[in-house]
């Protein structure tokens, strides 16, 4: 049996980025008709899930890939600077959900955890010094510290001392006003709002498995995995945001927006310590430096988590290869992803990027031994026992055509629309959930220009995001004030807590999940 339904806009894939652009569409437009179908039983299940994600609140506080270093030795803070921009404004918009009620309890989702960057030996601790010089100058960054002192170092961060040797030529630096973030718990909360009381229809457990177009708008074919029921759903405008699942359907789509991409799938593990006791010494996210060849999801962090209502520790991501495109996904995934288009960029990305190969392949072949000595690096006493190994999520890194290689691998996210506005899709990985706000405002920008013109779109989004349509990395005033409003909403900071470390809010205990 067939069903039959016609909506103003159909999402695939009930994730981070999915909630965040039907939350936003609703507040711009109650009267629009949307449905969403996820394969999956739960919404963030997948990239956006605690386990599968880093959570680390990306705004390039501490990652040292989003900060790189030319030839002539200067530090670029470009990207770190829009990275930062971008995770200000879904702050922006979640402390907007907080004042209207639809995320009650900030600490669910959002924790004050400081940001660190750690690195051995004199060239790299020169580069943290210079990075360190770059980052303080710009109004984003100013409370960035640095020390070269392990005694101050035990101070930000116990667990780097213990055992270590002293000698070594090392530099740390640090903010205070960094994140965890819970996106899985996010986008549930997302979920459960838009379902109770917006009326927005999402259908767990249906798989699109094809569209095409259907006059002005597009026709999707989706199965109901519970039943044998099969939906026909005519949308005007549709979004593909399922994560790697996301790849297949725009190549099905056929727009010639979607011709020449290809993924490159790659997965990961975390070491989990089961010692409470170590757990409850470490308060911070301190990143290191990629070894040659990694891909920017493997930068070794010793990580703070907040999980399921639990304070964690954990270490990684280690990397491997698996040929699926989600966790849930299936061995043939990338085979079936070949297409005439792409199979050119496809073939010049796996020649020009025979270290990275040669890395995974390491990666996969590592043995606990070899994995506790990269946590080591970070907690030189580190225990075999204390460690257990949990898998990651699942990633598929953009390959795009190039005039002059054949083809790129590129490490980021990308939205890709049609000309006529009527379809967009979501590919790329780091630094995504984080900045899921921005990203989904490049969605409404190419895909509801009109809309945005009116005075009613502009007003609700300046009541959503402040800073839209102007840049917090050139108002310094603005950008404080309403930094300040929104990091007091979320409960990040409060001017009449005495409850603090460090100056911060101290973190409280969540209850588990619920939603």
């Amino acid at each position: 049996m067939t069903n039959t339904i016609e909506t103003d806009v159909a999402i695939v894939g009930a994730g981070v980025m999915s909630m965040t652009l039907a939350t936003l569409l609703r507040e711009l437009d109650p009267s629009l008709r949307i449905v969403i179908y996820e394969s999956l039983d739960r919404a963030g299940l997948e990239s956006s899930n605690a386990m599968n994600n880093a959570g680390t609140g990306h705004a390039g506080l501490c990652e040292l890939n989003y900060s790189p270093q030319g030839p002539d030795g200067e530090v670029d803070i470009s990207k770190a600077i829009k990275i930062f921009e971008g995770f200000e404004q879904s702050k922006q918009f979640w402390s907007y959900l907080v004042e209207r009620g639809v995320l009650s309890q900030p600490g669910d989702f959002i924790q004050a955890v400081p940001h660190l960057s750690f690195v051995l030996g004199d060239k790299n601790r020169a580069y943290l010094k210079r990075r360190f010089e770059q980052m303080q100058s710009h109004h984003f960054f100013d409370d960035i510290e640095l020390t070269e002192d392990w005694e101050v170092a035990k101070e930000w961060a116990p667990l780097l001392n213990c055992g270590r040797n002293r000698d070594e030529a090392f530099a740390l630096t640090r903010v205070k006003g960094g994140t965890d973030v819970n996106f899985g718990m996010l986008t549930r909360h997302l979920a459960a709002n838009l379902q109770k009381q917006h009326g927005v229809s999402l259908g767990y457990g249906h798989v699109v498995s094809d569209l095409c177009r259907d006059g002005k708008g597009w026709s999707l074919k989706i199965a109901n995995k519970r039943s044998s029921e099969r939906i026909e759903c005519s949308a005007g405008f549709v979004f593909l945001g399922g994560g790697g699942g996301a790849l297949p359907l725009l190549q099905k789509s056929g727009i010639p927006e979607g011709k020449g991409f290809g993924g490159f799938p790659v997965s990961g593990q975390w070491l989990i310590c089961s010692n409470e006791e170590i757990v409850k010494r470490h308060d911070a996210k301190i990143y290191g430096k990629a070894a040659v060849g990694a891909p920017p999801m493997s930068v070794p962090h010793l990580d703070t988590r907040y999980i399921d209502g639990k304070r964690s520790l954990l270490f990684g991501p280690f990397a491997g290869f698996s040929p699926k495109f989600l966790k849930s996904g299936s061995l043939l995934d990338l085979a079936k992803s070949i297409r005439f288009d792409n199979i050119v960029p496809m073939l010049a990305v796996g020649k020009d990027n025979v270290d990275l190969t040669l890395y995974l392949i390491k990666q996969v072949l590592q043995s606990h031994d070899k994995q506790l000595e990269a946590v080591r690096e970070f907690f030189p006493d580190a225990q075999k026992s204390d460690w257990k190994l949990a898998t990651a999520g699942q990633r598929v890194q953009i390959i795009k055509k190039d005039s002059k290689k054949g083809g790129v691998l590129q490490f980021g996210t990308e939205v890709v629309a049609s000309s006529d506005g009527s379809i967009a899709a979501l590919l790329g990985a780091s630094p995504g959930a984080s900045t899921a706000v921005s990203i989904m405002l490049e969605v409404l920008e190419r895909c509801f220009p009109d809309e945005l013109k009116t005075d009613a779109w502009r007003d609700r989004l300046s009541a959503m995001v402040p800073s839209y349509g102007v840049s917090l990395s050139r108002d310094v005033d603005l950008y404080r004030e309403i930094r300040r409003r929104v990091d007091t909403s979320l409960g990040l900071v409060d001017d009449d807590s005495e409850d603090r470390i460090d100056g911060r809010l101290a973190p409280k205990p969540r209850p588990k999940e619920t939603v």
